[in-house]
């Protein structure tokens, strides 16, 4: 991974560029997204394809939301940009990314989901922090849809811990149950599917977060299975899974299983915790900065340096 390079802080009443680099959102979600985010006092800016509603499940063509994306990071105006919601699409973005304009106007970029590669690619080759967290359309339109401490606190830089009000629970203890690392992840049938193609992650000698949605047991199981079998559980000092919602199981089925497919790996493992795919209270991660995950008491991940300078 490239040295971190922090983008400045954001101010409350700052302008947050909305950009749609996959799949489209349901109108009377975005109203209310919209409505919400001004009522925290940012003022808003759309990219010019944010919108479109075609073609395919795309919201315009790749030329189309790769252009948004690209005029949102170089626009002095915008301080953070955020996605509208993920879907799917991002993907057909990698190969046209335009490192050189991104590292020039380094700005907080939220999302997650299908934008999980985008955001990792840009911190494995930039050094560009990766803000996990909640999206206008898909978090901001629900009255209870995000977690508004962490996001206050990932865009101002102040330091943050969550753990079991945020939903986080012990999985597995180990000898050390407290590790410190670099916070990396997201959508995990995102990491999976980057798996042997230029923009593949760098999951190793990580301190890893893990979420999905409406994935099966065996689905994780067999997702885990083959990070481990390509190498990227190397060197991990500990792992971290989301909500994993909709999985369609027994309660303690997913459980089980993750524990079977990691089974042999003495690190200390946790789940629970709200950030991506989640029910409410969409927790924001940083990924490219050092963090804690403590097990030995009560279950905490803390972030131990911010993702912006202040």
């Amino acid at each position: 991974m490239a040295r971190l390079k922090q983008p400045p802080a954001v101010a409350p009443n700052s302008l947050i560029a909305i950009v749609a680099p996959a799949s489209f959102a349901q109108p009377d979600r975005i109203e209310r997204g919209v409505a919400a985010l001004q009522s925290l006092g940012f003022a808003l800016k759309p990219g010019a394809h944010a919108f479109l509603r075609e073609p395919l499940y795309f919201a315009g063509t790749a030329a189309e939301r790769l252009a948004d994306l690209h005029f949102a990071l170089s626009d002095p105006e915008t301080t953070a940009i955020m996605a509208l919601r993920g879907g799917y699409g991002s993907n057909y973005l990698l190969s046209g990314l335009d490192l050189a304009i991104i590292a020039a106007h380094p700005k907080p970029f939220f999302a997650y989901s299908d934008l999980t590669g985008i955001q990792l690619y840009l911190l494995d080759k930039l050094g560009l922090p990766a803000f996990h967290g909640p999206m206008l359309a898909a978090d901001f339109y629900l009255e209870d849809g995000v977690h508004l401490e962490s996001f206050r606190a990932a865009l101002s830089g102040t330091l943050y811990a969550v753990g079991p009000a945020e939903g986080l629970r012990v999985l597995k203890p180990a000898a050390q149950q407290a590790v410190q690392g670099t916070l990396y992840g997201g959508c995990l049938s995102i990491l999976v599917s980057l798996l042997g193609t230029p923009w593949e992650p760098a999951t190793e000698n990580k301190l890893l977060f893990l979420e999905d949605t409406g994935v099966k047991p065996y689905q994780v199981d067999r997702m885990l299975w083959q990070l481990r079998a390509a190498g990227k559980l190397a060197g991990v000092s500990g792992i971290i899974f989301g909500e994993m919602i909709e999985s369609g199981a027994a309660p303690d089925l997913l459980d089980r299983a993750i524990l079977s497919a990691l089974d042999g790996l003495d690190i200390p493992i946790a789940i629970g915790l709200r950030s991506g795919h989640v029910s409410r209270q969409n927790v924001t991660l940083t990924f490219g900065v050092q963090a804690e995950l403590d097990l030995a008491n009560e279950p905490t991940l803390t972030l131990l340096e911010p993702a912006v300078t202040r």
